[in-house]
C-alpha cells in the first residue's frame, strides 16, 4: 500500500471512531439524555413533595386543567414518536420519499404539540392560573404547572428545531445512501421527549383530577 494511501486510511479511522456497536454522535446522545432525565426526576419529586404537603392542591376558584384536550395534545405527540420511527426506518432502507414524508410529518406533530401548549397557557392565564401568586396552595400548585410543562416545552421546541434541520439536510440530498445516524439520534431525542410527556401528563394531569 502507498503511503498517500495509508495516511488515508489513518484519517478516515481519526475522524470515524467507533466504540463497538455505537459512534461518538449516539454516545453523546445517550450521555444527554441520561443527565436530562435526572432534572425531569428533579422535578416531578418535588411537584410530589408538594403535592403531598398541601393540603388544597388546586383552590376552587382556580381553573382545572383541561385534560381531554391536553389527551389529544398528547395522543397527537406519540404519534408523532411512531412517524419518527418510521422516518428512521424509510431511510436505513435507502427509501428517500418516504423519509421525507414521514420526518415531516414528525416536524407537523410537534408544532401541533407547542401550539396546543400556547393556547393552554394563554386560556389558564386568562383565567387567573399566575406563575408565583402569593397564596401557598396557588403558588406551588401554579408554579409547579408552568416549571415543569414549560421545561418540557421547551425541549419540544429544541427537538423540532433539530428535525427541522434535519429535515433540510434530508431536502438537500443527505442520506439518501442509508447513512442514517444523523436521523437515529435526533430521533433517540424526540422519543426520550414524547416518553418524559407521558409521565407529566399523568403526574400533572391525571394523577390530581383522580385523587
Amino acid at each position: 500500500m502507498s503511503t498517500s494511501a495509508t495516511d488515508h486510511l489513518n484519517m478516515r479511522v481519526v475522524r470515524e471512531p467507533h466504540y463497538g456497536p455505537t459512534t461518538p454522535g449516539k454516545l453523546g446522545i445517550w450521555a444527554f439524555l441520561l443527565s436530562d432525565a435526572f432534572s425531569f426526576f428533579g422535578l416531578l419529586l418535588t411537584y410530589g413533595v408538594f403535592y403531598i404537603q398541601t393540603p388544597e392542591w388546586i383552590p376552587d376558584y382556580l381553573p382545572k386543567l383541561g385534560i381531554p384536550f391536553t389527551a389529544v395534545m398528547t395522543f397527537v405527540l406519540i404519534c408523532s414518536s411512531v412517524s419518527m420511527v418510521l422516518a428512521h426506518d424509510a431511510c436505513v432502507h435507502k427509501n428517500h420519499a418516504k423519509t421525507v414524508r414521514w420526518l415531516g410529518l414528525t416536524i407537523l406533530g410537534g408544532l401541533f404539540f407547542l401550539g396546543g401548549q400556547v393556547y393552554e397557557y394563554t386560556h389558564l392565564i386568562g383565567e387567573g392560573l399566575i406563575f408565583g401568586n402569593s397564596l401557598v396552595g396557588e403558588s406551588r400548585y401554579a408554579s409547579t404547572f408552568y416549571l415543569i410543562t414549560s421545561f418540557h416545552g421547551a425541549h419540544v421546541l429544541t427537538g423540532v428545531i433539530y428535525l427541522i434541520v434535519i429535515f433540510i439536510n434530508l431536502i438537500k440530498g443527505k442520506y439518501k445512501d442509508g447513512n442514517h445516524t444523523a436521523i437515529e439520534q435526533v430521533g433517540l431525542f424526540w422519543h426520550f421527549v414524547d416518553l418524559v410527556w407521558i409521565l407529566v401528563f399523568a403526574f400533572v394531569y391525571l394523577i390530581p383530577a383522580t385523587i
